[in-house]
């Protein structure tokens, strides 16, 4: 049996992104976040973290920190009612100064390798779930794997490379917004691309975050 799942984007689209947090006590969900999480649950949704971790080829946390963080946020949103069906990190960087996570590899996004481990370990049809992030990387890593993606529209993207790859089909406002729109379209035909009007309103919102 296949399941279809909603890939979600760690720093900036679950949690508020603080640079290379590995503090459980800085945890703060982004708005929306319990709301639309339970109504894609409900729905039958896999939820999956999919999230790069360069802090840990960068030298500023170690992994096992990171492992512990992540544990006390599936558990804190097990508690909520957000059961989390799997956390994906890449700990790598081609640029770090760990030398065993300093490569090239294909898991860190916009590379879509944990959307594929992810589908092999949870039997995932990719096809039919999606992927959801603040930035085109994540985008990329969702299309080039044939989900369907959502970009959340919190200004996190300062770049705007646009490409066929890394055009979202949707845009959002928060995470309630994203299980609406998915439930209105889960059923439908493949969506077509956001449109450009929609692309324009989110360059024209996009701020100089820092981010991992």
């Amino acid at each position: 049996m296949h399941h279809k799942a909603v890939f979600i984007d760690k720093d900036g689209t679950l949690i508020e992104n603080v640079p290379y947090n590995v503090n459980p006590k800085l945890i703060q969900f982004t708005d929306g976040m319990k709301e639309g999480l339970k109504l894609l649950s409900q729905a039958g949704y896999k939820l999956i973290i999919i999230s790069n971790q360069s802090g840990i080829a960068r030298g500023k946390f170690k992994e096992e920190e990171l492992l512990s963080l992540g544990d006390h946020l599936c558990k804190k949103l097990e508690k909520m009612g957000v059961p989390i069906a799997g956390f994906y990190y890449c700990p790598h960087h081609p640029g770090g100064k760990i030398e065993q996570y300093s490569i090239n590899c294909f898991c860190r996004k916009p590379n879509p390798g944990m959307l594929f481990q992810a589908s092999r370990d949870h039997s995932i049809n990719l096809a039919e779930s999606w992927m959801v992030g603040d930035i085109l990387d994540d985008m990329e890593a969702g299309r080039r794997t044939e989900c369907r993606t959502i970009m959340i529209n919190n200004g996190n993207e300062t770049e705007w490379r646009l490409t066929s790859n890394r055009r979202p089909h949707f845009v959002a406002n928060n995470m309630l917004e994203v299980a609406e729109l998915i439930l209105a379209e889960q059923d439908r035909p493949r969506a077509q691309i956001v449109s450009h009007k929609l692309l324009k309103t989110s360059v024209q919102a996009a701020h100089t975050n820092a981010r991992v």
